[in-house]
């Protein structure tokens, strides 16, 4: 699975899609700190205990490096950066009854917006099956052998 590199100076406006998600009832926001084990549960419930790794790691952070979606004060989704690696995005992951509202693109857009402000001027999505996505929403495009990138190590 290859890593995909991002322009984080040519990202496109989801405000539209922000304000249909909110429209249901779907906010968006940074975690906090109290939050924190919510947000992990949300993930070892729903994918995996290497992410629930990476996750405690970006949740680590002041401020924290994780962002949520959050439906009738439920954990829904979450993206997170800065976990693996200095400039990666992920992982990230949305509910499986929730997939096609746009909930993983606005909190991909968000948090690629939020590495901008920190001074990212590119941001680099770490391994990933799904390069069409990526590709069709912020215009990655897969970085020539980069796999297993930084993950060659991981047991």
């Amino acid at each position: 699975m290859p890593d995909m590199l991002v322009k984080l100076y040519d990202l496109p406006s989801e405000n539209a899609l922000l304000e249909s998600l909110k429209n249901e009832g779907i906010s968006i926001h940074r975690v906090l700190a109290p939050d924190m084990l919510n947000v992990l549960d949300f993930v070892r419930n729903n994918f995996s205990e290497h992410w629930v790794s990476e996750c405690t790691v970006a949740l680590s952070s002041t401020p924290t490096k994780c962002f949520i979606a959050v439906k009738d004060r439920q954990v829904v989704g979450f993206a997170c950066y800065d976990a693996t690696s200095k400039g990666f995005f992920g992982p990230t992951g949305v509910d499986s009854s929730l997939r096609g509202k746009g909930i993983g693109r606005a909190l991909l857009n968000i948090t690629l917006q939020q590495m901008r402000n920190d001074g990212y001027g590119y941001a680099i999505i770490g391994s990933t099956e799904v390069t069409g996505f990526y590709a069709k929403c912020v215009g990655a495009t897969s970085i020539p052998d980069s796999d297993p990138g930084v993950y060659a190590d991981m047991i």
